[in-house]
Formats: C-alpha cells, structure tokens, sequence
C-alpha cells in the first residue's frame, strides 16, 4: 500500500503517537493516590473531555470501518446504525440518566454491579459480572484485532506480532493512568477523530461533483433507492435497535462516566452533546461510504477496506497518513474505555469482595492488577479465538439480555421482588447463550431468544413495585 519512504514517515507519526500517549498516562500516573481516582477519574471530569470521551467510546474504529462500509454497500438506508446509538442515547437522556448519577453519586459506586447488588443483593452480582465480562473481554480483543490490522497493513507486519504490540502498549498506557488518563486521552483522538471524519466526508462530496455529480452516478440509475433514508428492510431495523440500541442502554464504560463528571449538570450537558455528535459522525461514515459508491467510482471486492481505498483515490499522502493517524485515534480511543471498564469488573466485583480488601492503598493495586489480568483475558481471544466476532455478539446478546431489563426496572422502580429480579438475569443469560450454542437456529440472533425470556419475569418483579418519585434514590 505504501512504499518504504512513506512507510518509515508514517513509522515516525505512529511512535511519536504512541510516545506522547505513553507519556500523557505517565503524568496522570505520578497523580493518581486513590482508588477512585483510578476507575472513576476521581469524579472530577469537566464538561470538554467528558464529551471527547463519549464520543470516542461511542464511534470507535471497528464501528466506524463498519458504518462506511455499510454505507457503502447497501447505501444511505443504513444511517440507522448510528441512528439506533442516537435512540437509545435520547431514552437514556430522558428517563435514565439523572437517575444512575443519582445512585453513583450517593453511594460512591463504580460499576453496574455495585448498583445491581444494592438494588437486588449479594445474588445479582455473579450474572452481572459475567454479563459485563463476556462482552467488553471480547469488545476489547477486536479492538486489539483492530489496531494490530491498521498496523499490518500500512507496515506489513505479521497479524501476530501487531496484535502483541498493540496488547503490549495498550496494557502499560491503561495500567499507568486509568480512566483519568484515558478520558484526557480520549479528549485530544476525540477531537482529531472528529475532525478527520468531517474532513473526508467534505473531500468526497467536493470530489464527487457535489449533488449534481451523484445524482448523474449510474450505479444510482440502476438502484434508485441508494439514497433514501428509508432504504433498510424493518427487519433489520428492529435488529438495530435491539441489540446495538439496547446495548448502549447497560453499557458500563457509559455509566463509569456519568459517575466520573464532577457533577449531574456535566454528565447531563456531556450526554446531551455526546449524542448530537455521536449521530453526527456515524451518520458522515454511512454517507462517506455512500458518496464513493457513487461518485468516486470505487469498485472494491471487500467493503471493509473502503476507507483504505477511499484515502488512496482522494488524498496525498500527506493526508493519507494524518487520515491514518485518525483511524488509530478513533480505535485506540474505543479500546482503552472497553479494556478499564472490563479491568474494573475485575478489581471491584471479583478482587475486592473475595479477598475482602477495604484498605484503599491495597485496591488501587489491585485495580492495575485487574488491567493486566483484562488484558491477557482479551488479548487470548484475539489470537486464538477462532471465531472472534461471534464470541463479541454472545457478549453484548449476554449483556443485553442479562442486564437490560432488571436494571432499567430498578432505575424507575421501588420495592422490586429481587428474587424474580436475580432469575430474569440467569434465564436471559443462559437462553442467549444456549441459542448462541446452537448456532442462531433459523438465523435468529440471540438477543431475540434470551431478551424475552428476560421480560417474562417483569410482571412478577413488579408485582410489589413502587414507581419512584422522581429522581430522588431511595435505600433498599
């Protein structure tokens, strides 16, 4: 792709990158001393990286490959991925978000364990746990997958030997700085991710002759409909909207940071411009990808590498390299937030209450701890899982189905049967992965099987609930 000269100049771009992030976690290091400080940014983050932040963790490098890549193919129909993010991100505004900062302010929690055992007992911790688990260990294994292709492809280098670079470097960034670090990291990838998104949308338009020159494309004549909106089977739709929707709903790298704002307005007003942005970008992905099916003319064999093909056909190399850098800014800053939310699972729902450790000294060690053990977790299953993406869509089907009903019940309700609570989480586990098992009999994903039989023990959960009254938390 790149010939020696541009392959040493973008060597030179990637390690001092990698240099100044290094360095960026070393200083946050050198000011971490408690253990909240470490997995929750010390509950002191200010409104600008919150937003940076959210938006990293919200359009990472695989979803943003993903999102070109669909609009490529299928066109603008496909908007509603991101649209899906942009659903549950408004529902999550409006009904959920005062409440889960209201409970992690008053009780200093950490993850969604926390809230789940104090909601239902000891009971629910076990099947949260494993829900989050299970689908951030697999999440964070693409993301090395992710960044070691980037580096395979513009270096050559071996699958293998990218994927362990990325592990290694990742690994120490995280383990030195925590989320503080990862948040101020997302802050400046954020903003460059941003930007460059906006940038090569702007550059494809220009260079596909504006409206004018898509609409005489002959690829358009021949598939009219490539660029409404409403170009998407209902099928699908509901797939969306129910698994990548509903999943942003339970997502604890959210939740750690609505916990980490220095108060309820940042977190709200964080949110609020995070979603907007969030849409944003997806949306500028999908009509990329759709703009260089029809105006740039590229016939590619595989979709997943029209970023690749469209930086080649529109920039020099200049760009090309900076376009570069902004892929690896979007997943590093995806990567990152999945590996400490995950390592905070560890340490704080496993570590913690087995070894029954109190002293905060003893848990901020053990928090790196827990980094390094999320890290050979998921690095295992970027390189020996045969099937890595079907072990992500058990994960985020297992946290869905395990996590999505009790917990949004107990945001808006008091007095909840925490028994029927517990077995709701046990029976959409297991029936998602059993299905998942099977190998999605008839070509129903998971989440169809497992969130259902979730929901059948709604009414028995309720049957002694109390609706709350506003936002105000109450002790259980």
């Amino acid at each position: 792709m790149f010939d020696d000269s541009e392959k040493i100049i973008l060597s030179l771009i990637v390690i001092a990158t990698a240099i100044g992030l290094m360095g960026l976690s070393w200083f946050f290091y050198r000011r971490i001393h408690t253990y909240d400080d470490y997995n929750v940014a010390g509950r002191s983050t200010s409104l600008f990286p919150l937003i940076c932040t959210l938006v990293g963790t919200a359009v990472g490098g695989s979803t943003l490959l993903g999102f070109m890549s669909s609009g490529f193919t299928s066109g603008v129909g496909q908007i509603w991925l991101p649209g899906a993010i942009t659903v549950s991100g408004i529902i999550l505004l409006v009904f959920f978000l005062s409440r889960i900062r209201a409970w992690g302010e008053r009780y200093n929690m950490v993850t969604i364990a926390d809230f789940m055992v104090r909601r239902y007992g000891t009971a629910a911790r076990l099947p949260t746990v494993i829900s989050i688990l299970c689908a951030y260990a697999a999440i964070t294994g693409m993301q090395f997958v992710a960044i070691g292709t980037v580096l395979q492809l513009v270096f050559g280098l071996d699958l293998f030997v990218a994927i362990i670079i990325t592990w290694l470097l990742l690994t120490a960034k995280t383990w030195l700085g925590g989320l503080v670090a990862v948040i101020w990291s997302d802050a400046i990838l954020g903003a460059l991710q941003t930007v460059g998104v906006f940038f090569l949308m702007a550059v494809v338009f220009v260079q596909s002759g504006g409206v004018a020159g898509l609409m005489k494309s002959p690829y358009l004549q021949e598939h009219p409909d490539f660029l409404s909106i409403f170009n998407i089977s209902a099928a699908d739709l509901f797939v969306y909207l129910m698994t990548i929707g509903g999943y942003q709903l339970v997502r604890q790298d959210l939740w750690q940071r609505f916990w980490a704002a220095d108060s309820a307005r940042t977190a709200h007003s964080g949110y609020v411009v995070a979603v907007v942005f969030t849409m944003a970008i997806g949306g500028a992905a999908v009509l990329t990808g759709a703009m260089a099916r029809l105006g740039l003319g590229i016939d590619i064999e595989n979709p997943d590498l029209i970023y690749y093909a469209v930086l080649n056909e529109t920039l020099p190399f200049a760009l090309v390299a900076l376009m570069i850098l902004v892929l690896l800014a979007t997943v590093v800053s995806c990567a990152d937030s999945f590996f400490i939310a995950g390592a905070s699972s560890i340490s704080n729902d496993i570590l913690k209450p087995v070894f029954k450790i109190t002293d905060d000294h003893k848990l901020l060690q053990m928090s790196r701890h827990a980094v390094i053990l999320m890290s050979i977790i998921s690095v295992a299953l970027a390189l020996y899982a045969p099937n890595l993406v079907a072990i992500w869509i058990l994960g985020s089907a297992m946290l869905v189905c395990g996590l999505l009903v009790p917990a949004m019940a107990a945001l808006l309700f008091d007095d909840l049967d925490p028994k029927f609570a517990v077995a709701s989480m046990w029976l959409g586990l297991g029936a998602a992965s059993l299905w998942q098992l099977l190998g999605q009999p008839f070509g129903i994903h998971p989440v169809f099987i497992g969130l259902p039989l979730a929901c059948s023990m709604l009414p028995f959960m309720l049957r002694t609930a109390q609706r709350r009254r506003g936002d105000e938390v109450q002790e259980v």
